[in-house]
């Protein structure tokens, strides 16, 4: 049912998921502990954005970074209220594990909350094989984050 796809990131409505985004993660924690890429940063050349389509409406987005030639990480992965419940956050994360092991890397991880407003998330990555792991990258240990890791 979804079609993803890349994207520019120029259309109206990605942008507005976008800024939807940000200011929900703003809400819900400190800026030091808000890891969300904005729409500069999820244009940069290690990072590849993702769109979920149905027909014409927008159901989500989710970003492949690339750490380095062995691993990466899934950003901003966010759906839009209409799309809830719908499969289009499930859709997007088995899109891009397919990309990152087409890529060859050897794990694919993440940063989510500890927030209850997060308990969704986590269950969605867990049910795909991802498990708790410490922090990675540039990350820090961070009481408002949870980390996880998958095997490729």
């Amino acid at each position: 049912m979804w079609h993803i796809r890349p994207d520019d990131l120029t259309g109206d409505a990605i942008r507005a998921l976008i800024v939807e985004h940000l200011a929900h993660m703003h809400s819900l924690s400190p800026a030091e502990s808000v890891h969300a890429l904005d729409a500069t940063a999820m244009q940069g050349t290690s990072v590849t954005m993702f769109t979920a389509w149905d027909g014409d409406d927008l159901g989500g987005m989710a970003a492949l970074k690339r750490l380095d030639a062995h691993n990466g990480e899934l950003k901003s992965m966010r759906t839009t209220t209409a799309a809830r419940g719908r499969g289009a956050g499930r859709a997007l994360l088995q899109y891009i594990l397919g990309i990152a092991q087409t890529e060859g890397f050897a794990s694919l991880s993440l940063e989510t909350g500890t927030e209850e407003e997060f308990s969704a998330a986590r269950a969605l990555y867990a049910s795909e094989g991802f498990i708790e792991c410490g922090p990675f990258a540039d990350y820090v240990a961070d009481p408002l984050s949870v980390f996880m890791t998958r095997a490729l």
